[in-house]
């Protein structure tokens, strides 16, 4: 009986690896072993980035709210307690964008947050 070889799927297989370690150096993206293992941590790091991305994010939108509140003459905690107290829900991503983009509405929430 003849062997069996399994070529086409294989070959499917090493293109499919191959393809996604295209950016990578040297051997990293022309040979299938190597290729594989820069594949396969790619994908670790992707997974966990995805998480660290969003918490990034938030960290950014803090840091921009908080450099519009101290033009404003109020710290970051004052100025988010007093919004919640005033019944603003607004989300920091979208704090942060009023922040950058339209500073007079972002003075007009401080006053608010501040009782003025």
């Amino acid at each position: 009986m003849p062997r069996a070889k399994n070529n086409v799927a294989a070959k499917r297989r090493h293109k499919k690896v191959l393809k996604r370690a295209s950016g990578a150096f040297g051997g990293r993206s022309r040979l299938y072993r190597s290729a594989l293992e820069t594949v396969h941590r790619g994908m670790r790091y992707s997974w966990r980035d995805r998480r660290a991305k969003k918490r990034e994010f938030r960290a950014l939108w803090i840091t921009r709210i908080s450099a519009a509140c101290k033009l404003c003459g109020i710290n970051y905690s004052s100025f988010m307690n007093g919004l919640k107290k005033a019944g603003v829900t607004l989300d920091r991503k979208s704090l942060a964008d009023i922040a950058a983009r339209d500073m007079a509405t972002f003075t007009t929430l401080a006053n608010m947050a501040a009782g003025k």
